[in-house]
């Protein structure tokens, strides 16, 4: 026992000061330091939601036409005397002036027989008063108040006086093929067209070519319902003084020069395109060739344009980046503060390029998501970022171990460069 005692005492000896060597070297060994974990959250770009005043336009285009616009044709038939050296393609016309005369002797010759005619008529109506008073008289004379009608030869007064009616009708209706032998102009205008040159037997109602009016032309803008709305008109809506239509500017390019030319909707169509669902706003510009020309280029009949619209104005309206708007009417909001994602539904007045309008739905300076986003929902934890003036990305709320909310884009933050490329793209 004793031998067994002295071999195991030592073996205990050694256990009992290697587990309290390593108690005390525990004890004495400091605790480790406690690090706060990066709060994780998808990295994303945001612009702020912004209130403006703005107005509302309608993009459109148009082929423009004269508002006025004739085919030239004669009212009698004959063979061609003479041609105005105006009434030429692209010519300039005025009111009264004579393009075309058919040649008009067998109309001088009807009109001198014409006044024959009436010469005798008078002359036969002359004799019949006289003799109508002479029957008078004689009747008198015998005591006969109560003669018959022919006794006193009133029938034959009233056919002489007929005949006259009859005969100064032919006359007026001769003068009148006469001074149709003369195509007069009935407005200012330009040719478009001509058919027709000196010698050519024509026959009346034939096409001599075509004119159109200088002083107004007309441009037929096709617009949906809504924006039909964004500009505030009715359908069958016409201008006046107390209601004007809105203002429009035409662009197009003319000899390779960009040219503008103002006008105005002065009415819309009364009925609905049953094939394209749109109505028609016919935009006027007066005076093309004159005043409207810009710098000697005028808005000529032909020539297809682009319409700016001007609409209704909105006083305070919020607007975001175009990028931000997710299908029609949806918002990411990102809330710097929680870090949260939060999706909004706005009503949207319209779009472009510039932003998405809209009155309710985000408040002024709420944060709106342009960067692409997965299977978003509400509560989605997120990094917001904002791209600065000066090319710097600024963190809005950084983790809680970043020590500095400003960093250079594409450095600190690790996911910034591949939210960037995504920026914009569509959901």
């Amino acid at each position: 026992m004793g031998r067994l005692i002295a071999i195991i005492a030592p073996i205990l000896i050694i256990l009992v000061l290697g587990v309290g060597g390593f108690v005390a070297v525990s004890s004495m060994k400091p605790e480790p330091e406690k690090k706060d974990e990066p709060r994780a959250g998808l990295n994303v770009f945001a612009e702020p939601v912004r209130e403006v005043a703005l107005t509302l336009t309608v993009q459109a285009q148009g082929e423009v036409r004269p508002k006025t616009e004739i085919v030239v044709a004669p009212q009698t038939s004959g063979r061609v005397a003479f041609v105005s050296p105006d009434f030429i393609d692209g010519g300039f016309i005025r009111k009264g002036q004579v393009l075309v005369r058919v040649e008009s002797q067998d109309y001088e010759l009807a009109v001198v027989r014409a006044r024959s005619s009436v010469a005798s008529a008078e002359q036969r109506l002359a004799r019949e008063q006289a003799e109508s008073e002479l029957a008078k008289q004689d009747l008198a004379d015998l005591g006969m108040s109560d003669a018959s009608p022919l006794a006193r030869r009133e029938p034959q007064l009233a056919e002489a006086q007929a005949s006259l009616d009859a005969a100064k009708s032919q006359l007026m209706d001769a003068e009148l093929a006469l001074a149709r032998t003369a195509v007069i102009a009935p407005f200012d205008g330009r040719v478009r067209e001509r058919s027709v040159d000196i010698g050519q037997v024509v026959a009346a109602g034939q096409s001599l070519g075509k004119i159109f009016g200088n002083d107004v032309v007309e441009v037929s803008l096709p617009l949906k319902d809504a924006e039909l709305g964004r500009l505030g008109l009715p359908i069958a809506f016409a201008s006046s003084k107390e209601n004007p239509g809105p203002e429009v500017t035409f662009t197009a390019n003319v000899g390779g020069v960009p040219r503008t030319w103002k006008g105005q909707v002065v009415r819309t169509g009364a009925a609905v395109n049953s094939q394209t669902r749109q109505i028609n706003a016919i935009a006027e510009v007066v005076d093309p060739f004159g005043k409207a020309a810009d710098n000697g280029a005028p808005m000529a009949p032909g020539l297809f344009v682009n319409a700016k619209i001007q609409g209704r104005s909105l006083d305070k309206v919020l607007v975001a980046p175009r990028s931000a708007l997710r299908g029609e009417d949806k918002l990411y909001i990102g809330d710097p503060e929680t870090g949260k994602l939060s999706i909004r539904t706005v009503d949207v007045e319209f779009s472009d390029r510039d932003g998405a309008y809209f009155h309710e739905g985000a408040e002024p300076g709420e944060l709106a998501i342009t960067s692409p986003i997965q299977a978003p929902f509400d509560g989605m934890s997120l990094t917001v970022m904002q791209r600065q003036e000066d090319g710097t990305v600024k963190v809005l709320n950084p983790p809680k171990s970043a020590t500095s909310g400003e960093v250079k884009a594409g450095t600190e933050v690790a996911n910034a460069e591949t939210a960037s490329a995504d920026e914009g793209a569509s959901q």
